[in-house]
């Protein structure tokens, strides 16, 4: 097994002990055990449990900042079209490696207080990032007047909250239930669109 896959192996197995076990709970032992390695191999690719957790949350962390996307009211697409679009694209990630989401949702915070800057910086500009869309949204006339700034959290807890139902509880959606009613939930609220 080559270096970049022996990596991935070892992220792999790491976030599946956390996923089971919890950041403070896992211990290298358990990860070496699982990945079926020594515990020498583990420090040659990570310097410690923190580092490998971190690497796991950041890799996730920034394939949902790539996927959000500006709503272009010139496009060839409605703008329904491209908030199911964004919302298909936030649940698909997050459900596609739901391990991760689950330490997203339950294991993330209360790592040290410099993970937890991290982390809330990460929320702060998803949650500012969302209210400014919120305000264009207002501007075009295609979200309901209102303060966007708690229109983002509300719209954050939202989310988090179905994801954790889902991810921790083992409720069952599938993914197109999930966009449609999520998408209708958006409507009933402060979307205006056709």
């Amino acid at each position: 097994m080559g270096k970049a896959e022996r990596r991935q192996q070892i992220l792999t197995v790491a976030r599946d002990v956390f996923a089971r076990r919890g950041y403070h709970a896992a211990k290298i032992d358990d990860i070496v055990a699982a990945a079926g390695i020594a515990r020498g191999t583990f420090y040659l690719y990570f310097e410690d449990k923190r580092a490998i957790f971190e690497e796991i949350v950041d890799r996730t962390m920034a394939r949902l900042g790539m996927v959000i996307e500006r709503v272009d009211v010139a496009s060839p697409k409605s703008v329904a079209e491209q908030v199911r679009d964004q919302i298909r694209r936030i649940f698909h990630i997050l459900l596609e490696d739901r391990a991760t989401t689950k330490i997203l949702l339950s294991d993330a915070l209360g790592v040290d207080p410099a993970f937890d800057r991290k982390l809330q910086s990460f929320y702060d500009e998803m949650a500012k990032q969302l209210e400014q869309s919120l305000r264009d949204g207002q501007a075009l006339g295609i979200v309901r007047q209102g303060d966007a700034h708690l229109m983002s959290w509300l719209t954050m807890g939202a989310l988090k909250e179905a994801l954790s139902q889902i991810v921790q509880r083992g409720a069952e959606y599938d993914e197109d239930t999930l966009v449609e009613g999520t998408f209708a939930y958006f409507m009933g609220g402060y979307l205006r669109v056709a």
